[in-house]
């Protein structure tokens, strides 16, 4: 009789238990798992405790559902399930909206003050690396807006298994364009700093160099862009495949990922190396070699960042829960890129505070003119020496600060006139500094 009133008494807590798993939306093959699972005895139907942290009541179910549900099937058994034992559910896709409103607008600002400077202040002609960082802010501007209203708004920064199908599979179509824009912004801020460098390091021998790297950048960026956006056959595919439902092929992602982030982290050192080499051999005073050298380094944390991302990627290559992963490498992607506009501006924005705080601007001053009369002086002992084997004496110097001239005069009369035209803009004035009055010698200069 005791066994029998046990037995209804289950029958009764069973239906209730199914009448509960009915209501919560759990899959018809998940509700067939969970009642073997209860077959078992691993855990009673009113031990909540049991089945929510039982490690074999739980395996079992798992195994069971993996086995006898599709892949929409299990995400919505696992949320059902940890709905049920009172999980709570995190979502990190406000923290960053925030994050990449705050660096778009300060990365923009600095890209105006930049252009506005160069325009209205200093009155000097754009250049290359000012338009490739104005193509970086422009394409970012996309960026910015797929983040709020794509990727977040589908549920980027939550688990998986707490999105509905058709959110998942927007949040990977924008994953999708988001990566594609990645991969164009890198290779044009790779191609700012080199333009610059351009600019500033005039030798043939570092030309050589710096336009051998805007080719190999270029075909850097074009291959990883195509490369990004035929990934998969079709296209489509990229953002379907995840339900398991879909057909098509997709090459390694996780590879393409990868092997990016090492020749962007790699080209990153040796963009570095070339000015960090050049610095060596400039006839400045150390100290301002190490100012100069410290705003070259100051591209080292886009470097950090980069490697930064490069391990988000590592975790993001083994998990299966790709709207979690894919924050991490959102953020840092996104990080690298402000960051990357924002240093790439730097140089324009010292001169900005020098123009508002002259003190700035003295103490480079001071240092640019006593490295100018230095040379200057040492070129006229140079002249005076090699004058000497041919017995021509030098009675006058006369010079015209003016014109640039110089004339020198012997006691026969000869009159020997040499005229220096220099023409410089003071917007570049922090650029041309850098470089050495030898270098520009050997580049166009001529022996008097």
């Amino acid at each position: 009789m005791g066994s029998l009133w046990r037995t209804l008494i289950y029958i009764y807590l069973l239906g209730f238990v199914w009448a509960a798993v009915a209501q919560s939306a759990l899959p018809e093959c998940a509700q067939t798992c969970l009642l073997m699972a209860f077959g078992t005895n691993t855990c009673t139907v009113t031990d909540l405790d049991c089945i929510c942290t039982n490690d074999v009541f739980q395996s079992n179910v798992t195994l069971c559902v993996a086995s006898s549900c599709a892949i929409p099937d299990q995400l919505a058994t696992k949320n059902s399930s940890l709905t049920t034992c009172g999980a709570p559910v995190q979502d990190r896709g406000p923290n960053y909206v925030a994050l990449s409103n705050t660096m778009f607008s300060i990365s923009a600002g600095f890209v105006v003050v930049r252009i506005a400077f160069k325009v209205l202040v200093s009155r000097v002609d754009i250049g290359m690396d000012d338009w490739t960082v104005v193509a970086t802010t422009i394409i970012s501007i996309p960026s910015a807006i797929v983040t709020v209203y794509g990727t977040v708004a589908n549920g980027l920064g939550q688990h998986i298994w707490t999105l509905k199908p058709n959110e998942i599979t927007s949040m990977l179509k924008y994953f999708y364009v988001m990566a594609i824009l990645y991969f164009t912004q890198t290779a044009l801020l790779k191609l700012c700093l080199v333009f610059f460098y351009i600019r500033v390091f005039p030798t043939q021998g570092v030309q050589r160099l710096l336009w051998a790297t805007v080719i190999f950048v270029v075909v850097w960026g074009m291959a990883f862009v195509l490369a990004g956006i035929f990934q998969c056959t079709p296209v489509h595919y990229f953002w379907n495949k995840w339900d398991g439902l879909h057909q098509g092929h997709c090459v390694d992602i996780n590879a393409i990922t990868v092997t990016h982030a090492a020749i962007s982290i790699s080209l990153d050192v040796w963009i570095l190396a070339i000015p960090m080499w050049q610095l060596r051999g400039l006839r400045m005073h150390w100290k301002k070699k190490v100012g100069v050298g410290l705003m070259f380094c100051v591209g080292t944390f886009v470097t950090i960042v980069s490697i930064l991302r490069l391990r988000a990627l590592m975790d993001f290559v083994v998990s299966s829960d790709a709207s979690w992963e894919f924050y991490n490498v959102s953020v840092w992607s996104t990080i690298e890129i402000c960051t990357g506009i924002i240093c790439s501006c730097l140089p324009t924005v010292r001169q900005l505070l020098a123009k508002l705080f002259p003190i700035i601007q003295g103490s480079s001053a001071r240092s640019r003119n006593k490295y100018y009369n230095y040379n200057r002086s040492e070129e006229l002992q140079k002249i005076g020496r090699s004058n000497t084997s041919h017995d021509v004496r030098i009675a006058t110097i006369a010079s015209s600060g003016d014109n640039g001239s110089a004339e020198f005069k012997d006691d026969r009369g000869i009159v020997v006139e040499t005229s220096y035209t220099i023409k410089r803009t003071q917007g570049d004035m922090d650029e041309i500094s850098l470089v050495s009055h030898d270098d520009k010698k050997a580049k166009g200069g001529r022996a008097v």
